[in-house]
């Protein structure tokens, strides 16, 4: 995990804006309180924002000026509550608002939650594009960015109606970044997180397209399957 100081932050980032219990801390060499859980973070601006109407929602996702971990929990909070039904007539102005954003931001937590909308938004014309960003992010060294984005992708997937389309997306993409890392699969006898999450959207793949995609895999990675 990043370590973040408050002392960084702006006011409107400090755990007491939150109605719930603050992120573990701890004190560094000055005395300032440093934040270590993303995760907890963003969960608790999420759930500060799931009463808020879509209007305002849609209002802080064109605020340049809101943090990273409450640009990510508005994004959360619209997809969850909003973005199945949004209609057709504004459904192109929201998505040109996601792209705007997933353009502006350096954030992982916010790119993995804005791709994530735009593939529940429509799935058909972004999943090909957003999917194998997300799946590069589950190798992201900061863990509430990997664990988002698995969260993503396993609904995804299992929303998917095993459809040849987007299980080809998901195992081209994972075979590449398998290949990568033949040295280390080699070596492997029990994976670790990351590697079981690869292996459960990489499962879930093979069993849509068929056994025979099997071959077109690394030897090194049998064992593991």
């Amino acid at each position: 995990m990043l370590l973040m100081p408050l002392t960084f932050a702006t006011a409107q980032e400090t755990p007491g804006d939150l109605d719930i219990p603050a992120a573990k801390t701890k004190s560094d060499v000055t005395g300032a309180q440093m934040i270590f859980d993303d995760k907890l973070m963003i969960e608790g601006y999420t759930q500060k924002f799931s009463v808020f109407s879509k209007d305002i929602l849609l209002a802080m996702l064109k605020d340049d000026t809101l943090s990273n971990y409450k640009m990510a929990a508005a994004v959360r909070t619209f997809n969850k509550n909003f973005a199945a039904e949004t209609v057709s007539t504004e459904k192109g102005s929201i998505e040109k608002l996601l792209l705007r954003r997933l353009n502006k931001t350096d954030s992982p937590f916010v790119e993995v939650e804005v791709m994530c909308a735009l593939c529940q938004m429509d799935r058909y014309r972004y999943f090909n594009s957003m999917v194998p960003a997300l799946t590069q992010r589950l190798n992201h060294y900061n863990s509430a960015v990997n664990e988002m984005a698995f969260t993503c992708l396993d609904q995804l997937t299992e929303t998917s109606n095993n459809r040849a389309r987007e299980a080809r997306v998901v195992f081209n993409t994972l075979r590449k970044i398998l290949f990568l890392s033949r040295k280390r699969l080699e070596k492997t006898t029990t994976p670790d997180e990351k590697l079981q999450q690869q292996l459960t959207l990489l499962r879930w793949s093979i069993k849509v397209l068929g056994s025979q995609e099997l071959r077109k895999l690394p030897k090194e990675l049998m064992h593991l399957l």
